[in-house]
């Protein structure tokens, strides 16, 4: 299963979906609301969300895993 949650248009509203997968994890009437809910699942995960913008289009992504390149200090 895959650690990358996308959000994504979905109908009138917005929707969680894993990479991979052609079915929504969950629905919301907000692109805010889905956006809480796949940062919840990918903090748990330690996963990524991917987010889309009304066109489908990438508009932002974050990462809550280990960094394998963290910045140097």
């Amino acid at each position: 299963m895959s650690k990358r949650i996308h959000v994504v248009p979905n109908g009138n509203g917005w929707a969680t979906r894993r990479e991979g997968s052609s079915d929504v994890s969950s629905r919301h009437r907000t692109q805010g609301n889905a956006q809480e809910q796949a940062r919840s699942t990918a903090k748990r995960e330690g996963g990524e969300v991917i987010i889309h913008r009304p066109d489908g289009r990438i508009r932002d992504s974050d990462s809550y895993g280990s960094d394998p390149f963290p910045p140097r200090g």
